[in-house]
């Protein structure tokens, strides 16, 4: 049936050829016409479906969906109908005649409202796309935070895809619109011996008007629905009472050391997740991208979903993104759109009424670093980590500061994972050597969306360089840990890997269903009492990002009264999740709902407030 639709629209723009545009009517020339007109409207109409459409076999129209059957005939009828025009232009039966009119105020003003909302329609349906391939599924939450937050130290490159691809798109689409809209002309149509307006002046303006604001409507309504917008506007428009209900304050709740404090090491690997295994281990794909974290999870702990093999945690909301991540791993907590005047990234406004690892760590005496190869004003996360826990930031300014590297050296975020894991070892050495115990936080980015970062050193065993970025970022990763395990503080350290969020490298995952995709989780030279807790514990377990914040605790002996903090379960002891009790559906949905609780307790110390209020 598609078929024949699509037969059928190119007889009908040959039929209007002959009739409109044709002065010869010999049968001859009907048949050529009818020939060359139906083929350049389906196989252009083809061609465009391939491209636009992405469908891939054109040829089995049977594979289509209804929706798309619908569109594949527009695509051939819109073909046939430029075809026409440019047709009538070329054998000058449409002419376009300049004129000479008064200027009126309210014509220029409709052709600058019109410019105004084609430009903004184009930027946002090409920003769309941009956002979709470059981030993958962003969350509607992440959105807005991030217009929230600091972006100092974004990559280069991503300010250079989005100039080259949707500025650029728009800026061209949107001069091409002004040199139809400005000019002072009319369009005309020769019927025999006589010259028809087609289209006068004000009509055109009128047409070009409405087509700005389709363009301008469609545009936004394609942004809203991609990036599901209004699912986080009905969800804030709703209070939930959840967070206030299961939260647990770190500040009230007995935490006890062991007398021996234990180092912690904690490593996020950047888009790390279990789907890079093979299916044998629990992952997707038949190859194994990770071979050497899957031995060396061998000599740890980690957390599945599944009943054997690789699985982590579930993404909840408001844990999709690097600073969300940490965020709920170091408070048991998710990271919300601010309100009511709050921003992320601020001096002292960071999540100031949360209590956070870093906090607790600080308070007990240790010596905290964290270290990003980009800089970690990007997000807010310089604030964050001074805020909670004092910490020695080795960004990519930072070790700029320290002559580690030359003043401008600036690759991919800052500087790569080659030279992140040789100042690592400097860092731990000099924790090493304080007296007293220490925290070290780090952050690769070389597997960062859309394709990574491939050192000069990585070896190109894949097609996909996203799968040599991967393949090439657990290696070395493995191998810092080998490092890590022959220094002699290595007795008394537990090394914690997990991967920060689920990689938005949408093409890399363009043909995963069916898949659960969640984190890699490692938990290395744990204290002796928990290296044998039941398996039960370990496997069939649902659970969420802001588990790892007692569970954290608990790798290096610290013991939790009721073994919950934030929202978070400490995973080691066995209890249920919020997840396991309540269910996936109903925490996720509960967390994206507004939390007056979380607005006025987290993202505002009260404490701080009185003592302002009383200087």
């Amino acid at each position: 049936m598609v078929w024949c639709g699509a037969i059928v629209i190119g007889i009908l723009v040959s039929i209007a050829d002959i009739f409109l545009l044709s002065k010869d009517k010999r049968i001859s020339t009907i048949i050529t016409v009818f020939i060359r007109d139906t083929l350049i409207s389906v196989l252009s109409g083809m061609v465009l479906a391939d491209k636009i459409l992405n469908v891939k076999n054109i040829f089995d129209i049977s594979s289509m969906r209804i929706s798309y059957s619908w569109k594949f005939l527009g695509l051939i009828l819109a073909v046939g109908i430029c075809f026409l025009i440019l047709s009538g232009f070329t054998k000058r039966i449409f002419k376009i005649e300049f004129c000479e009119t008064k200027k009126k105020k309210g014509i220029l003003a409709l052709k600058i409202v019109s410019t105004v909302l084609f430009a903004l329609g184009v930027a946002a349906f090409t920003g769309t796309l941009w956002g979709k391939e470059a981030f993958g599924d962003l969350a509607p939450d992440q959105i807005l935070i991030n217009l929230n937050s600091p972006t100092e130290g974004t990559d280069a490159g991503v300010y250079i895809s989005l100039f080259s691809g949707p500025v650029l798109i728009t800026v061209l689409l949107t001069v091409f619109f002004c040199t139809l809209v400005f000019p002072k002309y009319k369009l005309t149509y020769e019927k025999g011996d006589k010259t028809v307006v087609f289209l006068p002046e004000i009509v055109i303006r009128i047409i070009a008007f409405f087509l700005a604001l389709a363009m301008f409507i469609g545009g936004c309504a394609f942004g809203i629905e991609r990036f599901q917008l209004m699912t986080l506007y009905d969800a804030y428009l709703s209070a939930s009472t959840y967070i206030e209900d299961n939260f647990v304050d770190p500040k009230t709740t007995t935490i006890k050391f062991p007398e021996e404090k234990r180092n912690l090491i904690f490593i996020y690997l950047e888009s790390m997740e279990n789907t890079f295994f093979s299916q044998e281990l629990g992952g997707y794909f038949e190859e194994n991208y990770m071979p050497d974290l899957a031995e060396l999870s061998k000599e740890g702990i980690s957390f599945s979903h599944k009943e054997s093999g690789f699985g982590g945690a579930f993404r909840t909301s408001g844990s999709g993104w690097s600073v969300a991540a940490m965020v709920n791993m170091n408070t048991g907590l998710p990271m919300k759109v601010p309100v009511d005047g709050n921003s992320y990234g601020q001096p002292g406004n960071f999540l100031p009424g949360a209590t956070c690892l870093g906090d607790i760590l600080k308070e007990q005496g240790y010596e905290q670093s964290v270290m990003f190869g980009a800089d970690a004003a990007f997000g807010g996360l310089d604030f964050f980590f001074q805020s909670h826990g004092d910490f020695n930031i080795l960004d990519h300014k930072g070790v700029i500061e320290k002559g580690w590297l030359p003043e401008y050296y600036d690759v991919w975020w800052g500087y790569e994972d080659d030279k992140l894991y040789e100042f690592a070892k400097r860092e731990l050495t000099r924790l090493a050597d304080l007296d007293k115990p220490f925290h070290f936080v780090m952050e690769t980015a070389d597997t960062h969306a859309p394709d990574g970062y491939l050192s000069e050193n990585a070896e190109k065993k894949y097609d996909s360089q996203y799968a040599n970025c991967i393949y090439y970022s657990q290696s070395e990763a493995v191998k810092f840990v080998r490092w890590i395990q022959e220094q002699d503080f290595y007795e008394n350290t537990t090394i914690v890997i997990v991967g920060d969020h689920l990689s938005m490298a949408s093409k890399f995952f363009e043909n995963v269903k069916g898949y659960r995709r969640t984190i890699y989780n490692l938990f290395l030279n744990v204290p002796e009492n928990l290296k044998d807790i039941p398996t039960e514990y370990t496997f069939n377990r649902q659970w969420a990002p802001f588990d790892m914040f007692p569970t954290t605790l608990a790798c290096i002996g610290v013991e939790i009264d009721g073994e919950r903090l934030g929202i978070g379960t400490n995973m080691f002891s066995g209890e249920k999740t919020l997840i396991e009790t309540d269910g996936y559906e109903k925490v996720n949905e509960e967390l994206a709902n507004r939390s007056n609780f979380y607005n006025n307790n987290i993202l505002v110390n009260w404490e701080t407030v009185g003592k302002n209020n009383e200087e």
